[in-house]
């Protein structure tokens, strides 16, 4: 996973600055209500800055409530912003979906259990304010990209990342897993197969027990959510392996996620694909939220 020292460079950063730049062009249908706190300043956990989210709604929606994704950044777990990410919430919004784009502390400040804690905290904000945006509770998915799409499953599989917040159930109803980082961090930093991959005991520490616990593979069940894998053609080899064995460990118990190979795709474009909004990833989301576009 060396890869993700490259995850957002100053080049993609300056990529992505450029799409939200053009959003304007698809920005007239949907409106934005930006830096929503979902950690309160009162709270012990609480960091100026990151505890936020956004939220994207169609500028028109009718009676009936609509599906919600929460979409979490990627950036090698120590970088990245839901700000660099506008693009996504405005395509989702205006194909009929409430999209919630968040931030979350970062290393070195905090370790991945506290990303993932905000994560969650973010999605029970989302379970409790999204009907005051338009948005079904009870059509939550999350979406992530790189380190975001390894937070993602995590989310989806981990339900005491939940309850510990009074939640009774994992309100997760699906995953959109975006050439999804993390997923198996136990065996990746087992392996050390790369040069430089002692980076990353900076974000998941030293132990190898919490390197288990912040994997999703280790957590995943029969009742799990329904999963979408999209695994760029030509990205790097740890997240194709990764990935894989995530849809074989799926397909162990019962379950038939969606699995999606794009041909000649590398790590960085799988994201920026997202500002297109006939691209195959939206085409698959909406019909797993059931959104109904127009």
């Amino acid at each position: 996973m060396r890869f993700l020292r490259y995850v957002l460079p100053a080049a993609l950063a300056g990529v992505l600055l450029l799409l939200g730049a053009n959003e304007y062009a698809v920005a007239r249908p949907s409106r934005r209500i930006q830096d929503v706190a979902y950690v309160p300043p009162t709270d012990s956990a609480y960091l100026a800055g990151r505890q936020v989210l956004d939220v994207y709604t169609p500028r028109r929606r009718g009676p009936q409530p609509l599906p919600v994704v929460v979409f979490i950044h990627g950036g090698s777990w120590n970088s990245g912003s839901k700000n660099l990410y506008s693009f996504i919430g405005r395509r989702l919004a205006k194909q009929g979906v409430v999209a919630v784009v968040i931030s979350y502390r970062l290393a070195p400040q905090v370790r991945v259990p506290q990303m993932a804690d905000d994560c969650a905290r973010a999605v029970v904000w989302t379970t409790r304010h999204a009907a005051e945006y338009g948005g079904d509770p009870q059509r939550l998915f999350v979406m992530g990209h790189s380190a975001g799409g390894g937070l993602a499953a995590l989310l989806a599989t981990k339900d005491e990342l939940f309850t510990r917040w009074g939640l009774a159930h994992n309100p997760v109803r699906g995953a959109i897993l975006d050439d999804p980082a993390g997923l198996d961090m136990l065996d990746y930093l087992q392996k050390m197969q790369y040069p430089g991959d002692e980076q990353y005991l900076v974000p998941f520490g030293k132990d190898p027990a919490v390197w288990r616990a912040t994997s999703a593979m280790y957590f995943v069940s029969a009742s799990s959510p329904p999963f979408l894998l999209f695994v760029g053609g030509e990205t790097y080899p740890s997240i194709q392996s990764s990935s894989a064995r995530f849809r074989e460990r799926l397909q162990t118990l019962g379950q038939q996620p969606g699995y999606t190979v794009l041909p000649g795709k590398k790590h960085v474009p799988m994201v920026l694909q997202l500002f297109w909004q006939h691209n195959i990833i939206y085409q698959q989301l909406l019909k797993m939220v059931g959104a109904k576009v127009g």
